[in-house]
């Protein structure tokens, strides 16, 4: 029985572009398939020239193809057009934003449960924090997404070990992904680690731009990095995501409890729900198990009893690795433990009950 065009599109339908997670016949990237007994020939249009990802989309459309008993196969490669850029652009956009133009991710019913990692101040190991609970929460099989809030001090990229540059699709950026977990960050677009000299005005519209023209596809989580204290990033941050809820990180120094109060007070004001208090650097555990509390003890409860809340995670120092490559815990350290436990906790707190 000769083998027909629709029936290579129908196997070919699973098939997704590895970036967009759509499959590559709804973009219509799959063309001018010639079909003679087992052997077949057909053209793969990328959506931009040079894409990173072509062997893996080359490798996923010869196996599709390979199962339904094709055995000669011939892919030719292109690009899409600026026009078909741009309408592709048009098109993702349009999936990702209601009528008035706002995100379709931060709909009531979305389903994405937004957390907002601040401090009171920097040095507490709020990045740390935000993306070793955004890796454990992809780790229970969660979509995962971050943003890179804190525009001026940008630090995601490098301590995800993240190298490369975001694909833009005329408009629209496609985030990058480092250990199951998606990432947008000013990082990205900062040529050579410059500084940020921006005012009030441009950080909003960097915030929205992140919201507004990334592709995130589905997302369970989408946690956002914010700057320490309480300037106008996290104050555009809370009217954009009222629903938002926050977590409050400081060591258990009384000096840095004390000043993340700030960050927490000003979260009750804006209407964010307080998640609870991470302390971070809590003790160093020796080998023989013994702890030792390098910044004192108590700074952690203080907060969570100002802020009437709860500690949600006491996480131990990580060792340094002086080859170290991320700022991601050790699968088997107590640090990782630590985080994947504030996962569970989170996810049973803000998944289980909806």
């Amino acid at each position: 029985m000769r083998m027909t065009t629709e029936q290579v599109l129908k196997a070919l339908q699973h098939v997704q572009d590895p970036e967009l997670h759509r499959s590559v016949v709804d973009l219509n990237m799959v063309r001018n398939i010639k079909i003679n007994g087992n052997s077949i020939s057909l053209d793969v249009i990328l959506t931009i020239q040079g894409c990173p990802l072509k062997a893996k989309i080359q490798e996923d459309i010869e196996s599709a193809l390979r199962e339904i008993g094709l055995t000669d196969i011939q892919l030719s490669f292109g690009s899409m057009t600026d026009e078909e850029r741009k309408a592709l652009s048009a098109t993702l956009r349009q999936a990702e934003t209601t009528e008035s133009g706002m995100p379709a991710l931060l709909k009531p019913d979305s389903g994405v449960t937004f957390l907002a990692v601040t401090s009171g101040k920097g040095g507490v190991g709020k990045s740390t924090v935000t993306i070793n609970l955004a890796v454990s929460l992809a780790k229970l099989g969660k979509k995962v997404g971050i943003i890179d809030a804190d525009i001026y001090g940008f630090s995601i990229p490098v301590m995800m070990g993240i190298t490369e540059k975001p694909v833009m699709i005329d408009q629209t950026a496609i985030p990058l992904m480092s250990h199951g977990v998606s990432v947008m960050s000013m990082g990205f677009f900062s040529p050579d680690n410059g500084p940020v000299m921006w005012r009030g005005p441009m950080l909003n519209k960097w915030i929205r731009n992140f919201l507004v023209n990334t592709h995130w596809g589905e997302l369970d989580y989408l946690l956002l990095d914010l700057p320490p204290g309480t300037g106008d990033v996290a104050i555009d941050v809370a009217a954009m995501i009222p629903q938002a809820k926050e977590i409050v990180v400081t060591t258990p120094h009384q000096a840095a409890s004390y000043v993340a109060t700030r960050a927490g007070v000003m979260a009750r004001h804006t209407k964010h729900e307080i998640a609870g208090v991470v302390e971070n650097m809590s003790y160093i555990e020796e080998r023989d198990g013994t702890k030792r509390y390098l910044f004192g003890q108590g700074g952690g409860d203080q907060l969570a009893e100002r802020l009437e809340t709860n500690v949600i995670a006491r996480v131990p120092f990580q060792p340094v690795d002086q080859g170290f490559t991320t700022s991601i815990a050790d699968e088997d350290s107590p640090a990782s433990e630590a985080f994947e436990l504030l996962a569970e906790t989170i996810d049973f707190t803000y998944k289980q009950s909806q």
